[in-house]
């Protein structure tokens, strides 16, 4: 983090390639750092000048006085990896190559070559690189303008990153009109080293940004992409505008860059399942800052619509109903008090049309009677032409109003002033006072729904998931027999191949029989009983149903026959060069009442395995017929999956059908979720169908391509998996034994029980202040940790948690802070010993640097402990603390 540091917080910055010629870059980015009164040296280092804007140039890097934080390349391409490292002799540590010096994208070698050979240079000195293709960064809060825009951002709380330089100027733009300002805003350009994942590290404990906004065209590294994101998301609201949604976007966006496309699904469910939220518009982008840049986090959905018009006000409830969003319930002493400020005829109810003859000072008095309440949680107030009332006196009205008033600092008002020439003035006193203001009801209620969808995905993501105890499948036979196929070169398998795999893992499948011919058929159907399907066997025609090879219920011998028959002479006909392998044969399955539905897995290019749930039709298409999510999944997660399939109408539910059962496919997703992560050789896998009828799960077929994998197992998920590997068993002073493990999600209820049998003394030493009862967000985040960057290991006796270690890396993952909490009863039973042994093993496997830990002075047990397995300790008295470092000599 420390060479982000020196780019996001530099103290000085060397301009090569800078030019007093106004047409150049190197002219401009001089001239946007003077401009900015930037409060550090500026080094312009060029052969053509002496000076450049009044300031002493130098010949060349070597002259430069000071070796600078930054150095900004304004330089032609082909001399830029000389340059980079000229830079790195000199000790210069972040570069940021500006746009106009990248050679073009569209020559995809040249590209990726100028990359890496910007890279090899840039890895020798340890140095970062910002782009190639970058407008460069601006830094309001440091008066830094490193970039080459013509307009420059104003302070603010709001961080933007991106890989468009022409996204960066239009927002820019726009923001300046909206006088929305911004924290940080950086250009990433290709992105080729420092990218998306490290700067959310690093602005997720900004105390500058309070949100995030990012423009991605695409992402490289997804599994470190989805550990920042996730980690930020939950302490910064983030915004994702994804281009490339159509085949021919995502085509034209890796025409600008270099990293893989990957179905829009799949990059849809990784921004969900971080934690943030995506917007698919400019217009929704425009929307989402301006209600990010002056809005609270909502408590609630309930919404209340103030207007004097009924007509758009019954355009924002619709588009409120569209989207799933809450009218607030005004309670009987709102109406009443309302009742006796506005005329007798009004709507008494919300939205509150407090009627067209309305002035300024009846908003005035509805809005403090609104304020006064606790009804709503978020308030559109909106204002259509009127004769009767100056639409710009009333715009000043509410916002005296809503200064004065306390309650209005804790919820989120909204206003839309509809029209042009008769509004404007109105919209830019909301401005003026921070408040979000709109053109359009639709636009507002975008806005406002924006705030709720990043609530309720936050909530759903932090569900406990139900505990359904481990799925014991037979793993060492499924990895024999998944071996065995390989080493005899089959690669694709049908329902009866994978039927004993699928069996391990417990799901139920039906009993298939292989016949050569029709009369082999015939007499297999005669054994098994009728009615009966008879499918076509062949490796080389994936999708049956194109050709009819797939008949069912045949209820006798003659049926058998000719459709065997007419299913083998139609593939003569139309592929005559495939190989036969036979006649599938199965028993027909009860499909009265039942729905049939498709599940699958796929490889992405960007985030690797994913799965896939939709109904089950002729012409499946992914974006069209399914949702996506990534693995690993619980309960909570598979739950949201379903639920997603049936609020988009991938799976429809029904009346003629018996209903789906929510937690019996949910359990079938997680279940196929384990699979993936026991089985890396597994590349594809498809149900079709999965016949659902209420709690009865049966798959009718299936197909599996398998492969050898070559590649890191642990890396080939975005997120990482339950590390199961880390599981041990112990044994305590007393002989009892316990079992070491990392922390569960569905640990929450386990672990509550946990911290209430902790004295109120030891839980002071641990957290160094009064704990009381922790809420469900609370023990969210010490359940559902991210183990790619975070490890707790419980100590389990007798399903109950007597221990946790816990040990939290940086985002350079060098070093770790550790904490232990023993149970108040269960001390000097030799648990912490035990906790920190283990805490002390994960740090060398994850080869950290050094753990640190802070305590007490008052925490004897913990500072003996400490001491006892080599830390050393360093007594902070004016602080009250202890600092405990044990070194690791892993970097």
């Amino acid at each position: 983090m420390s060479k982000i540091a020196a780019l996001l917080k530099p103290t000085s910055i060397a301009v090569i390639g800078a030019s007093n010629n106004s047409q150049r870059i190197g002219y401009i980015v001089i001239r946007n750092l003077l401009s900015g009164c930037f409060n550090g040296p500026i080094i312009p280092v060029t052969p053509k000048y002496t000076a450049v804007a009044g300031i002493l140039a130098y010949r060349n890097i070597d002259a430069m006085p000071i070796t600078p934080d930054i150095a900004i390349l304004c330089t032609r391409a082909e001399f830029n990896p000389d340059i980079i490292t000229q830079l790195g002799e000199k000790g210069v540590k972040t570069v940021i190559i500006i746009a106009a010096t990248m050679m073009s994208a569209s020559s995809d070698s040249n590209a990726i070559n100028y990359h890496q050979q910007i890279l090899i240079n840039a890895k020798r000195h340890n140095m970062r690189i910002i782009g190639p293709n970058s407008m460069g960064i601006i830094l309001p809060w440091l008066n830094l303008n490193a970039s080459v825009s013509p307009i420059t951002a104003n302070k603010g709380n709001i961080a933007f990153i991106s890989q468009s330089a022409a996204v960066c100027t239009t927002i820019l733009d726009w923001a300046q009109n909206k006088q929305i300002g911004f924290s940080t805003f950086i250009s990433l350009g290709d992105a080729c080293d420092i990218n998306f994942a490290e700067l959310l590290d690093f602005l997720s404990q900004d105390t500058k940004t309070d949100a995030i906004l990012l423009y991605i065209d695409s992402i490289n590294d997804a599994r470190q992409f989805m550990s920042a994101a996730r980690a930020a998301a939950r302490n910064r609201r983030i915004l994702v505008l994804k281009s490339g949604r159509t085949m021919a976007g995502r085509a034209a966006a890796l025409l600008h860059t270099i990293g893989e496309g990957g179905l829009d699904e799949v990059y849809d469910a990784a921004i969900r399942r971080s934690g943030m939220l995506r917007v698919h518009t400019t217009h929704d982008l425009f929307a989402a800052v301006e209600t990010l840049a002056h809005s609270v986090p909502l408590r609630g959905e309930r919404l209340v619509i103030l207007t004097n018009g009924g007509g758009p006000a019954i355009m924002a409830v619709d588009a409120l109903s569209d989207r799933g969003g809450k009218l607030a319930t005004l309670s009987a002493d709102t109406i009443q008090r309302l009742s006796a400020v506005l005329p007798a005829y009004w709507s008494q109810a919300n939205p509150i049309d407090i009627m067209g003859d309305a002035n300024s000072d009846r908003y005035r008095q509805v809005l403090t009677i609104l304020l006064d309440s606790d009804d709503f949680d978020a308030l559109l107030i909106m204002h259509s032409p009127s004769a009767i009332t100056n639409s710009t006196d009333t715009a000043k009205i509410i916002t005296e109003t809503l200064h004065q008033h306390p309650r209005s600092q804790r919820i989120n008002v909204l206003t839309n002033w509809s029209g042009e020439n008769e509004a404007a003035e109105a919209r830019s006193i909301f401005t003026q006072a921070r408040l979000p203001t709109y053109r359009t009801p639709e636009s507002a209620i975008s806005a406002f729904m924006h705030l709720v969808e990043y609530r309720r995905n936050q909530r759903q993501l932090m569900e406990t998931p139900v505990s359904i105890g481990e799925i014991s499948a037979d793993l060492h036979y499924v990895r024999n027999e998944i071996h065995r196929l390989l080493q005899q070169n089959i690669h694709r398998l049908e329902t009866h191949e994978i039927r004993p795999l699928l069996t391990s893992y417990g799901f139920t499948t039906l009993p298939t029989w292989i016949a050569s011919d029709a009369a082999e058929a015939v007499h297999i159907a005669e054994q098994i009983g009728y009615p009966v399907a008879v499918k076509l066997r062949s490796a080389d025609i994936r999708h049956k149903s194109e050709i009819h090879g797939v008949v069912l219920y045949l209820r006798d011998a003659n049926e058998v026959a000719n459709a065997a028959d007419a299913i083998l002479s139609r593939v003569a006909l139309h592929y005559p060069s495939a190989r036969i392998d036979g006649l599938l044969i199965q028993r027909m399955a009860d499909r009265s009442g039942a729905q049939e539905l498709r599940i699958g897995i796929r490889n992405d290019p960007v985030f690797g395995p994913v799965i896939i749930l939709g109904e089950e039709t002729i012409h499946w298409n992914i974006e069209r017929d399914a949702v996506v999510a990534l693995p690993p999944l619980n309960m909570a997660l598979a739950r949201y999956m379903v639920i997603n399939a049936l609020k988009h109408h991938k799976i429809k539910q029904r009346s003629s059908l018996e209903q789906i059962s929510i937690p019996a496919l949910s359990r079938l997703l997680v279940t196929i979720s384990q699979m993936i992560i026991d089985c890396p050789e597994i590349r594809a896998f498809d149900i079709h169908p999965l016949l659902v009828s209420g709690n009865e799960l049966t798959i009718i077929d299936a197909s599996m391509d398998i492969a050898e994998f070559d590649g890191d197992i642990q890396q080939r998920l975005a997120i990482r998996p339950y590390p199961k590997e880390y599981e041990q068993p112990c044994q305590l002073k007393d002989g009892k034994q316990i079992l070491l493990r990392p922390i569960l999600p569905e640990d929450e209820p386990a672990h509550k029980a946990f911290i209430n049998q902790v004295s109120e003394e030891d839980l002071y030493k641990r957290f160094f202040s009064d704990v009381g009862e922790l809420n469900h967000e609370a023990l969210a985040k010490f359940t559902q940790i991210d183990y790619d960057r975070e490890m707790a290991f419980v100590a389990v006796y007798q399903d109950m948690i007597i221990g946790v270690a816990r040990a939290l890396s940086d985002a350079d993952n060098t070093e770790a802070e550790f904490a232990i909490l023993v149970r108040s009863d269960m001390k000097g039973c030799g648990l912490g010993g035990i906790l920190m042994t283990k805490l002390i093993d994960y740090a060398h496997q994850q080869r950290l640097a050094r753990l640190t830990g802070m305590t007490m002075p008052t925490n004897r047990g913990m500072i003996t402990l400490a001491q006892k397995m080599g830390f050393s300790i360093d007594v902070q008295l004016a602080d009250g603390v202890v600092e405990m470092l044990l070194e690791l000599n892993h970097h």
